[in-house]
């Protein structure tokens, strides 16, 4: 590997250690021409499927697209960075393990809800909301009872719970 400040062309490796979550090797480099050192980072390289959109067209499966998609979902939410990086894990490992060459981006939309539905609620019904494109209040009404029916008492409890909110406008409107 090449020195990044001084070009030179030959640097060898004085320290190697996997990261904490063992998806990537650091390794310590050093320069003989500058004495130099600087980290380079290892990674494997995986093959995702292609993604067929839902108007047909097939792109690259992007792993940005798919975190920015979580994060934007889960913006101003208590959500822990260590929860969300475990989810957005599982995911790739998911994506990256299907067989086929090409897969429906709606099917990696439900896998998003289904992480996203253990994280937050809010972000859950975010997500489901452009996801599905809910048109009017009612669509939101109906996610909102069905997440409600679906998962009675098993909820985080940091959450603001946005399954009494029914109960509040129910209160409201006597």
């Amino acid at each position: 590997m090449w020195c990044p400040l001084c070009n030179h062309d030959d640097t060898r490796v004085v320290d190697s250690r996997v990261t904490g979550d063992g998806m990537l090797i650091k390794r310590r480099r050093e320069c003989p021409q500058c004495t130099s050192r600087f980290n380079t980072y290892e990674s494997p390289e995986l093959k995702a499927p292609r993604v067929i959109k839902s108007d047909g067209v097939r792109e690259t499966f992007s792993e940005d697209k798919l975190r920015n998609g979580m994060l934007r979902a889960l913006e101003k939410r208590p959500v822990e960075t260590r929860e969300i990086e475990r989810a957005i894990r599982t995911l790739l490992r998911e994506i990256r393990s299907v067989e086929e060459v090409e897969i429906p981006s709606s099917l990696i939309g439900e896998w998003v809800m289904r992480e996203l539905r253990h994280l937050d609620q809010v972000a859950y019904v975010r997500f489901a909301s452009v996801y599905r494109r809910f048109e009017d209040v009612q669509a939101f009404r109906d996610e909102i009872e069905r997440l409600e029916s679906d998962s009675p008492g098993g909820l985080d409890k940091r959450q603001i719970s946005l399954l009494n909110l029914q109960a509040r406008d129910k209160r409201r409107k006597k």
